[in-house]
């Protein structure tokens, strides 16, 4: 290791320092709407703190974590290629829809039925986003505009299969109910093995287990195999790694082909464990949280969890804004800045490191000259 090699201490504060100055931007931004619409901030604040801290509202905001880390991981393997999935949201509601009707056509024991269903919205999250990929691979279309501009093409097909094939003739135009073996189980119990108790009415949903499993395998993936070296090497230079004997276009394809199948995922939480149908007012807009989610979280599974319950937090915490008279919309304001400054600041912290990176190997290009002893006559 170089002597000038920065300590662990030093990265961490490295990596903590760009998600907490958007934070701070994102702080004083709402602040000061706050006080400019007449409205108090610090009264604001304090009712969203008072309610998104009960046990009900923490149980609400872990639920709706998940899903935010789901898309969230998808968005962050596609980012450590320097491919820009925008394509979740309509990869995720693809996937609901026809993990839903796989789900509603079959009888399978628990477990096998579960497994059905997440590889039906693996698979269809992952195809969905292939056509991006081989429209970047083979034609040169860039996938920022093509994934953008599927999401509006899933939103058509979704609602022409609905209405033509998959719904059951109810008012909302949804598919079959899933049957109980397609539903996730909740984990109250597993909560109560640690002398924990969840208040009334509260449930803490599978997914929240699922989560944690797929976070530990996909920092398994990224930081343990070849796949995850590729991955890396793609990213941070795509020549050498082409010199290296490491095909681009395949890891293009392939790279597409995993976050839209992470993609897929994003969707089961609410369809196996609240909705248990996919219908026209099925829950969206987790998909471009999902961007913003990954950034903040630095594109690590540990980091986009902690921003992906931070966002949670604060979706729940501004239930109760309307309730008190303040404008609610300013959850949505500081998410949005928060996207924004998230950028400014990755972009500060980058000069700061090259910057800093050039001034050591300037120091170690220095000469030391060490002057000889002075040897006695003899």
């Amino acid at each position: 290791m170089s002597p000038h090699a920065a300590s662990p201490a030093k990265r961490m504060l490295s990596a903590l320092t760009a998600p907490a100055f958007s934070l701070l931007i994102a702080l004083l931004v709402t602040t000061a709407l706050l006080a400019a619409v007449g409205a108090s901030p610090g009264r604001a604040y304090l009712t969203m703190l008072e309610f998104g801290l009960r046990p009900d509202s923490l149980v609400s905001a872990v639920n709706r974590s998940t899903i935010y880390f789901f898309a969230g991981l998808a968005v962050a393997v596609a980012f450590r290629m320097k491919l820009f999935n925008i394509g979740v949201e309509g990869q995720y509601r693809v996937a609901a829809l026809f993990a839903a009707v796989v789900g509603a056509s079959v009888n399978l024991p628990g477990p096998l039925h579960l497994a059905l269903v997440g590889l039906v919205a693996v698979l269809a999250g992952a195809l969905w986003a292939g056509i991006a990929a081989v429209l970047k691979v083979w034609r040169g279309v860039s996938e920022v505009l093509s994934t953008l501009l599927l999401n509006y093409v899933a939103t058509a097909v979704i609602a022409y299969l609905l209405a033509d094939f998959f719904a059951v003739g109810s008012a909302s135009g949804s598919t079959p109910e899933l049957p109980p073996s397609a539903r996730l189980p909740e984990l109250d119990g597993l909560v109560s093995l640690f002398g924990l108790s969840l208040p009334a009415g509260a449930h803490l949903g599978g997914a929240a287990l699922g989560a944690v499993v797929l976070g530990m395998a996909v920092h398994l993936m990224l930081t343990r195999t070849r796949y995850g070296y590729d991955l890396k090497a793609s990213g941070l230079n795509p020549v050498a790694a082409h010199v290296h004997g490491i095909e681009p276009r395949r890891m293009i394809l392939l790279t597409m082909l995993v976050s839209g199948g992470l993609a897929g995922l994003a969707g089961l939480p609410d369809l196996l464990g609240n909705t248990y149908s996919y219908g026209v007012d099925f829950p969206s807009g987790a998909g471009f949280t999902g961007i913003a989610v990954a950034m903040l979280g630095r594109n690590t599974p540990v980091g986009i969890a902690l921003s992906a319950l931070l966002f949670g937090f604060l979706e729940r915490s501004a239930l109760i804004l309307d309730i008190q008279g303040l404008p609610k919309e300013i959850v949505t304001i500081m998410q949005g800045v928060i996207v924004i400054s998230v950028v400014g600041a990755h972009e500060v912290v980058r000069r700061m490191d090259v910057r800093r990176a050039a001034r050591l190997m300037r120091e170690e290009s220095v000469p030391v000259v060490t002057p000889e002893p002075v040897r006695p006559a003899t």
